[in-house]
């Protein structure tokens, strides 16, 4: 079996990454139906790589013309090397050109979903209770682009199965029954690391993207409630994006600056976590959800938007605190009760773990199920 994976990892021309280490180990399973893995990805710059069964072709492409590049290009891998199955890492602009790629061709087409994109959250910005946030146009666009995608696929692969169940719910029997194989999280928890000085005593901590679609003023919302009953209480941000200069203005507008610490990316953001009285996320939607594992595996209690795999791995008042998304009066009176209840940290810091270690321990997302999964596909008929 010949796969082509389409991608958009520009590490992935890092023969030491991660990803290529991960996509190294998918193609040793490969090897095993006598084919090899080739990826298509975007770059920064063009590359040609060979590591064993992995072959990795790396092109630069404008993004909006990128799914009439890796269209192209792909149906050309796939005529030289006899794929067998193309595989999109999202149903959107990769979903679409490897439609167009196998067009014309034998080979299956296969869809991976990571974002729960049926969520109403993914084009909403906001009910009456919650900041307005601006979600991109392109949210609206990549929607109908997938309702055209997934019912060309031979396979899909989603990483919840809240994805799964809304996408049954969508089209039914339009398309193949989703696969349910989750990002696989290691549960290798490092060190404890300390976290740096700051003007507040109960520290809540984030980690996260500053993207709209993970809802940060919501957060900032629940330290504007709670600043004058709880002034110990604050906030750790790890990460960073695009919104990380209206974020600074929006706390400082909201007279909560000095209840924020923004410490950017960190290659440590796990140990610190171990550090927090607790780990909040206000997400609009998640296709997954590894910081929570990463929270629960580190003993933090979690407070959290209803997204993801609450429901599916955390249960609210079980586990977790669950609110729903855009309530972020409701995610202040939960991080009230943890402040005043710190018998209700200790247990749910306790069941978290306990839960997430059972979800990992019994979970079906090794190279080998990725492969079986394609292989499938490749004996259905669309």
């Amino acid at each position: 079996m010949n796969v082509l994976f389409l991608s958009n990892d520009p590490s992935l021309c890092d023969p030491i990454s991660p990803a290529h280490l991960r996509m190294r180990a998918y193609a040793d399973e490969v090897a095993k139906t006598g084919g090899s893995l080739h990826i298509l990805t975007r770059a920064k710059e063009v590359c040609e790589q060979q590591d064993g069964p992995l072959f990795v072709h790396g092109v630069r492409a404008f993004k909006l013309l990128s799914p009439w590049k890796l269209s192209k290009l792909g149906k050309k891998l796939i005529l030289k090397h006899g794929i067998d199955i193309v595989s999109a890492q999202d149903p959107f602009e990769h979903g679409l050109a490897a439609s167009w790629a196998v067009q014309g061709t034998k080979a299956k087409l296969h869809l991976q979903v990571h974002t729960d994109y049926l969520s109403p959250w993914f084009t909403r910005e906001s009910i009456y209770r919650s900041p307005r946030v601006r979600m991109p146009f392109l949210n609206h666009v990549r929607v109908r682009v997938a309702d055209r995608v997934v019912r060309k696929a031979s396979g899909i692969r989603v990483v919840s199965e809240r994805i799964k169940q809304s996408m049954l719910v969508r089209y039914g029997n339009g398309i193949p029954e989703p696969s349910v194989i989750p990002i696989p999280v290691s549960t290798d928890v490092p060190p404890k690391v300390e976290l740096p000085p700051r003007p507040f005593t109960f520290t809540l901590i984030a980690v996260s993207r500053l993207e709209p679609e993970k809802r940060i003023p919501d957060l900032f919302a629940v330290l504007k409630r709670l600043k004058d009953a709880y002034p110990m209480l604050g906030l750790v941000l790890i990460g960073d994006g695009k919104e990380r200069k209206r974020l600074e203005k929006l706390a400082q507008s909201w007279g909560v600056a000095d209840k924020v610490l923004f410490l950017g990316w960190r290659t440590d953001a796990w140990g610190l976590m171990q550090s927090a009285n607790a780990f909040i996320q206000a997400s609009a939607y998640e296709g997954y959800g590894i910081t929570l594992i990463e929270a629960a595996l580190a003993g933090v209690p979690i407070i959290t938007s209803d997204v993801g795999i609450v429901g599916e791995v955390f249960t609210g008042y079980e586990n977790v605190f669950a609110a729903p998304v855009g309530d972020p009066t409701n995610l202040a009176a939960l991080t009230a009760q943890f402040i005043e209840d710190s018998h209700a940290r200790t247990v749910l810091s306790l069941e978290g773990k306990r839960v997430a270690l059972g979800h990992l321990a019994n979970v079906r997302n090794s190279p080998a199920d990725i492969v079986a999964d394609l292989a499938e596909a490749l004996t259905r008929s669309v």
